[in-house]
């Protein structure tokens, strides 16, 4: 995913964090920032807190409030007070960039795991004096509040699932591996968009999505009715296998896949036939766009026709879901999800999937979907 129009799966899963949990990454930087002070002070005055010391400068003496503007949202930190003399969070003082900082390693704590290095570079950034073991015990900290956020339980209903992966170089035991960063993202019956699952694999093996959906499962996951990945043999095996949901292929990679069998000079043409199969207006309209675009390729480029054709059902599943639906469930692309939010956007009611509300994924239940290309809801029909 490079290129000025793509961000990369951290990026996604960053700006996911930001948008939907935002509460999550705020109470790990407000405790991280608590925790940083508390350092700070103990280094200050020669004595943590509640030890006794005939050396100490002088004691604690409560605290006092104060907002703090971050990239996260507003915090409200308790900066300890002293009873003699004064001190202030030198990560605070004007024109420091320490709340980038922070911020930046909390995020990144949530995506690839909690490093006590990234932390102890934190620490030497803002210009803290702190022990090796307080770093260790911050970065400990963040790693519960970290593994509570990945392994808390699923409760409801996610009708539409989202698995996206990627191969990545990673620091492992002093050496770079090459390894599968993989995201779950999904839409709750309440319309709430949430990161699920967060994992790093040696490879995108069929065993491996079998064990990261099962933990999916174990954790609550039910009430899936789309699945929405790109075409990977093991797991397009693993939805069939531990969730058994309708699966969409995502369209972006499909495009992406059949461009690999034509030149260069032939893309942009290649791309506005296919694309206009999903913009169709009903799943009917859909498939005789189809088989009209599989006998416009057929005479140059075989291939891709004969591609085309038998992928199908895989690439117009979301067709048997409520139309306005349509636009995001096609594909994976973080860039028709997750970029900023239109407030006419529409969205829908769980008693009437295809009424449209105020903003995006407001609630969504569709009802089970059938085979034609409409969404199957009592109300009112999905498709033209």
């Amino acid at each position: 995913m490079a290129g000025r129009d793509r961000m990369t799966i951290e990026e996604v899963v960053r700006q996911v964090l930001r948008d939907e949990h935002g509460d999550v990454i705020r109470e790990s930087v407000r405790a991280v920032a608590q925790e940083l002070m508390q350092a700070e002070v103990s280094e200050l005055i020669g004595a943590e807190h509640g030890e006794r010391t005939e050396d100490r400068a002088t004691h604690r003496n409560g605290y006092r409030p104060r907002r703090w503007d971050t990239r996260a949202g507003e915090i409200e930190l308790q900066i300890p007070k002293l009873r003699q003399g004064s001190y202030f969070p030198s990560f605070l003082q004007p024109r420091k960039r320490s709340e980038q900082a922070l911020v930046s390693v909390v995020q990144q704590a949530y995506v690839c795991g909690v490093s006590t290095r990234r932390v102890d570079q934190l620490v030497e950034s803002l210009g803290l004096r702190i022990s090796k073991s307080e770093v260790s015990r911050i970065a400990g900290l963040l790693d519960e509040q970290v593994r509570a956020f990945r392994e808390r339980p699923l409760e409801g209903r996610y009708p539409y699932l989202f698995v996206d992966a990627k191969i990545e170089k990673v620091r492992d035991g002093g050496r770079v591996q090459r390894k599968c960063v993989v995201v779950a993202h999904a839409v709750h019956e309440t319309g709430r968009r949430e990161i699920i699952g967060l994992d790093v694999g040696e490879a995108e093996t069929e065993a491996f999505w079998t064990e990261f959906l099962r933990s999916l499962v174990a954790r609550g996951l039910l009430g899936v009715q789309l699945a929405i990945s790109d075409a990977h043999p093991g797991l397009k095996a693993a939805l069939a296998t531990v969730l058994g949901a309708p699966w969409q292929r995502c369209t972006v990679h499909f495009l992406r896949d059949l461009r690999g069998h034509a030149r260069k000079d032939q893309h942009d043409a290649l791309g506005a036939v296919i694309r206009q199969i999903f913009t169709a207006s009903s799943g009917d309209e859909a498939r005789s766009r189809l088989g009209d675009a599989v006998a416009q390729l057929e005479p140059r480029l075989p291939k891709i026709a004969a591609l085309l054709e038998e992928a199908e059902d895989d690439v117009l599943a979301f067709y048997a879901f409520p139309a306005e639906h349509w636009p995001k469930l096609r594909s994976t692309n973080p860039l028709e999800r997750f970029t900023a939010r239109s407030a006419d956007a529409p969205t829908w009611s769980a008693s009437s999937p295809t009424t449209p509300r105020s903003s995006a994924w407001s609630r969504c239940s569709p009802s089970r979907p059938t085979t034609n290309g409409s969404s199957g809801a009592a109300t009112s029909a999905a498709v033209p």
